[in-house]
């Protein structure tokens, strides 16, 4: 088997994370990745713009900077994962979500925009993570102060993706 048809073990990174983790269906990663792209892609395509600027509450990011959300993490921890797979060990630092957000006018920017944007990080990774081997995603690096193998970060991308739109079907109505 391969690395991305096996989760990885705890000692793959730290406990917060096994919240995204613990969501990955079993069997072949990259082919759930592709699933739950197409998922997030069915549930978002079909909204106009006053809705993808909808925040379930004043204090809460939009569906659009949710999405935007689901862009920028994936694309830090694909770079991490990318960096600790080649030996570059780190340390990286932590991604401040809240920071992160507030730095973007995502609600100025049209949603099938956003959602090309997604596509196409998604299906670079997809061809990223599909070219890395079981000895590459086994080599641990720094980020957040925690560290993590390489080969874990593509699975809490994807758990990741599924809890957001969870958020997304709960809380926004989607």
């Amino acid at each position: 088997m391969t690395w991305f048809e096996t989760p990885p073990g705890r000692d793959a990174y730290e406990p917060f994370y096994h919240t995204y983790v613990s969501r990955v269906p079993a069997g072949n990663l990259l082919t759930s990745l592709e699933r739950e792209m197409d998922r997030t892609l069915a549930l978002l395509r079909p909204l106009d713009e006053d809705a993808a600027r909808t925040r379930y509450a004043p204090d809460k990011w939009s569906v659009k900077e949710v999405l935007g959300h689901l862009v920028d993490t994936e694309r830090v921890f694909a770079t991490r994962c990318l960096a600790f797979a080649r030996g570059d060990p780190g340390p990286y630092p932590a991604m401040e979500q809240d920071q992160y957000i507030a730095g973007t006018e995502l609600d100025r920017r049209p949603l099938a925009g956003l959602l090309d944007e997604f596509e196409h990080l998604r299906r670079a990774d997809l061809a990223l993570f599909g070219s890395l081997t079981d000895r590459e995603m086994d080599r641990r690096g720094t980020a957040s102060g925690f560290t993590f193998t390489a080969g874990c970060l593509p699975f809490i991308i994807c758990g990741h993706e599924i809890h957001h739109r969870g958020v997304l079907h709960d809380r926004y109505d989607l």
